[in-house]
């Protein structure tokens, strides 16, 4: 390389710095080598570079959003018992894992006994969308109502749903273990309004709607948080035993089988 050439690469880097484009710096010179080999066109080459950038960047977004979503790295599509769900399931996740629900603001409601899989499920989906650029937000029922209670006393209910606003869907888990008083029961009924028919809600409960009032406590609030959550939604019925039960009992049983030692 003579002294001309080293100089232009000197101010190329510079100015990749200086433009902040990291992927083109550093695969540059290997994209150039290749394109010399084969003989590519000047656009296949600017096209190569600015592929490799985007890529990066996607990547990049994708780990960022999956952290900014609290979502439990290990519950994704590829660790779920899809098979012990049945088919019904299994075609419903098929369509949602499109993400075509999130632009029509559709929930999604699954239902089952505790361990039935449940918070797998949306997890799961979840995962998959956010791997395909959506931006989803996952919080235990209970902190996030309490959550809220914080910034309704601090006179800042309006900004923190707003800043939830930001998420195209939020997953509740385990509303079925809240028993809120009536302060708690009113920031997640907000939580509910506010999202009704501007973004989607992905919610589990081991309660039917037949007893969210003991959630609600007020018969005529229940009526309206369900029919804000059950209009244009998609339910899952996992009625299903216990994952962790069953899980359970087969190690129990494979540790019977072992042979004693002497």
């Amino acid at each position: 390389m003579n002294t001309t050439e080293h100089k232009m690469q000197e101010r190329l880097t510079q100015l990749l710095r200086e433009l902040r484009l990291p992927a083109i710096r550093q695969g540059y010179p290997e994209s150039a080598r290749q394109a010399r080999a084969n003989a590519m066109s000047y656009e296949a080459f600017l096209l190569s570079l600015c592929e490799l950038e985007n890529q990066e960047r996607l990547e990049h977004r994708i780990e960022r959003h999956l952290r900014q979503s609290c979502l439990p790295r290990e519950k994704t599509l590829a660790a779920l018992d899809l098979a012990r769900m049945g088919h019904k399931t299994a075609v419903q996740l098929r369509t949602l894992l499109e993400g075509d629900f999130l632009q029509r603001n559709e929930n999604v409601l699954a239902f089952g006994n505790p361990g039935s899989g449940k918070t797998h499920l949306l997890c799961a989906i979840g995962h998959e969308l956010i791997q395909a650029g959506h931006r989803i937000y996952f919080a235990q029922c209970s902190l996030l109502v309490q959550q809220l209670l914080r910034a309704k006393r601090d006179l800042r209910l309006e900004r923190a749903l707003k800043a939830l606003s930001r998420y195209e869907a939020i997953i509740i888990d385990d509303i079925g273990y809240v028993q809120q008083d009536r302060d708690e029961m009113e920031v997640l009924f907000e939580l509910f309004s506010h999202r009704y028919e501007r973004g989607s809600i992905l919610l589990s409960s081991n309660l039917p709607f037949s007893q969210w009032e003991r959630i609600f406590k007020d018969p005529m609030t229940t009526a309206a948080a369900v029919d804000r959550i059950i209009h244009h939604s998609v339910i899952f019925e996992l009625n299903l035993p216990s994952y962790r039960m069953q899980h359970a009992q087969q190690q129990n049983a494979r540790e019977k089988e072992l042979p004693e030692e002497n």
